[in-house]
């Protein structure tokens, strides 16, 4: 991993918190298809983040943060943001990378992982 190079955020469209998980995994069980986070479903099992997703994010060249749409306006003071989303971390700013229709486009796991290693390939950061 290279410090130097911008982290990239990932947000969920859930709220953290043990109470939101529990309600958001019975959401993802019962109602898969409404299910409001698409960033969630795709790299989250019932069990936890996904194998295949921990790996991919563990080999990208650049630190990396997952938080929930509550802990993005805390540490941000960002309301109203279309989630999910990943921005990357440019000093104490964040610029948006994937957007919420892009990320809820993928059709799987391997989806969103080349849509965001070609998104970085236009920044000209390296990837995983």
């Amino acid at each position: 991993m290279d410090p130097s190079q911008p982290a990239l955020v990932f947000v969920y469209n859930a709220d953290s918190g043990l109470l939101n998980a529990l309600l958001d995994l019975g959401h993802k069980v019962v109602s898969p298809r409404t299910y409001a986070c698409r960033l969630c479903a795709l790299t989250y099992s019932p069990l936890g983040m996904r194998r295949q997703w921990r790996t991919f994010t563990e080999q990208l060249e650049r630190p990396v943060t997952f938080l929930h749409a509550d802990e993005l306006a805390e540490r941000y003071g960002l309301k109203g943001v279309a989630l999910p989303a990943v921005f990357e971390e440019k000093g104490s700013q964040l610029e948006l990378l994937l957007t919420r229709e892009a990320i809820n486009r993928c059709g799987s796991l391997a989806d969103l992982e080349g849509l965001l290693t070609r998104s970085l390939n236009r920044t000209g950061a390296p990837q995983a």
